[in-house]
């Protein structure tokens, strides 16, 4: 199996030690909070993952990969409701349990249930390479996000009980899983609400590699494809990232000269404590920071071009259209989500659904992850790709890290159409 990492436009993954999920925050509110939660006086452990061996089932645990007979066939939906009629697609959708043995002798714990969303290229579908598919936050749903917003099959209409055809869908060319982890994000739980307590980026790569494989022996067919990992959050530095992004708040005229003076004179982002510092007192610092996200005012920070939601100007009759841009897709996708023939069809745990959800506790992340970066293209292929009006993980970011990373360079900049 050929491995190829992407990480698109954001990278990847309660009280708890420095950083609360909250059930009514979207993609930037936890990527934001994350990366305050530094500045906390009890931060997430900084360490680099192969450093860290905290949980209590290490990934030197023995990896229990139990049967799955039936399962991919107990997990095909016959339809989702409201969907459009003349389709032509497989999906499957269902829960993959995550277990490890403590002992060879002793029956595996499972505590941890994670859902997933599988959807097959209508053609020639044997012969296409499988992708899995991660969105950022942390704590925020590759299926609610990735599958209904973004790259799969679906859209939903205004009236939040429909569905309408993406012609852009990734499986036209790809077969796609859409993964929502850690356990307490969309549709995944755990049975011991503890677990919520212990979330990092350690145990969501772990448990997400022991979904894999057992998934994998849920549908064998896919064991020998050319695979894919696609993340949707690439801010894997917070002082290069940072710096990026307020260079491009002033580049795209949505922060002041005065403002950028400042962050460029007191912040010291080449510093591999630049963002520790700021807690210890560089006041000036945090103070132009501050500034520039007040100057860019109220604007979608993923698309600084695009309107925002006006909910009291929803049409519930109005079919959608890919090519319009819909601000409010969030509350037609929770709103679907919630409806209880969906949640059926899809075979998932009846919940209250929402795009970021479950009280979870973030307990290490990185500082960096430009190490994994460089550790991992020597075996296998990563892309970074970005767009031009995503604010919160810009474009001068990932130049930025792409130049840090000081890699050969296979393919040279091009455009992206």
């Amino acid at each position: 199996m050929k491995v190829t990492i992407i990480w698109l436009l954001l990278l990847l993954p309660c009280y708890f030690p420095g950083f609360l999920i909250s059930c009514k925050g979207n993609q930037i509110d936890n990527l934001n909070r994350l990366i305050e939660s530094r500045k906390s006086s009890n931060p997430p452990n900084p360490e680099l993952w192969g450093q860290l061996d905290y949980h209590e089932y290490s990934h030197n645990s023995p990896v229990y990969v139990g049967s799955q007979e039936g399962s991919m066939q107990g997990d095909k939906i016959n339809a989702l409701p409201g969907q459009p009629e003349g389709v032509n697609i497989v999906q499957y959708a269902g829960y993959v349990t995550v277990q490890y043995a403590v002992y060879v002798t002793v029956d595996p714990i499972a505590n941890r249930a994670l859902f997933y969303y599988f959807v097959e290229s209508p053609e020639n579908s044997s012969e296409r390479p499988l992708v899995l598919w991660l969105n950022g936050g942390p704590g925020c749903s590759s299926f609610g996000y990735g599958a209904m917003q973004e790259l799969g099959p679906f859209r939903v209409n205004s009236d939040g009980k429909t569905l309408y055809r993406n012609e852009y869908a990734w499986n036209n060319v790809a077969n796609v899983i859409f993964l929502e982890s850690p356990a307490g994000v969309g549709f995944s739980y755990s049975n011991d609400s503890s677990d919520y307590s212990k979330v990092g980026d350690k145990r969501t790569a772990e448990d997400s590699y022991i979904f894999l494989l057992n998934w994998l022996e849920r549908f064998p067919q896919y064991k020998t494809r050319d695979f894919f990992i696609t993340d949707r959050n690439a801010w894997v530095d917070d002082g290069i990232c940072n710096k990026g992004l307020y260079d491009y708040l002033w580049t795209h005229a949505l922060s002041s000269d005065e403002t950028n003076e400042g962050i460029n004179k007191y912040c010291n982002f080449a510093s591999e404590d630049s963002v520790n510092k700021k807690a210890d007192g560089d006041d000036n610092c945090v103070r132009y920071e501050t500034q520039a996200l007040l100057d860019m005012g109220n604007i979608d920070f993923y698309g600084i071009y695009a309107p925002r939601c006006n909910k009291s100007v929803i049409q519930p009759g109005s079919n959608g259209n890919v090519m319009n841009f819909d601000p409010c897709s969030d509350v037609h996708v929770t709103s679907y989500l919630n409806l209880a023939d969906v949640q059926a069809a899809l075979h998932a745990k009846a919940t209250n659904w929402s795009g970021c959800c479950r009280k979870i506790c973030w307990t290490d992340s990185p500082t960096s992850i430009l190490p994994e970066i460089r550790y991992s293209a020597r075996a296998i292929r990563v892309w970074i790709y970005c767009g031009d009006t995503d604010g919160r993980v810009p474009v001068t970011s990932s130049r930025y890290v792409i130049k840090t990373l000081e890699l050969p360079v296979e393919t040279a900049w091009q455009l992206s159409y």
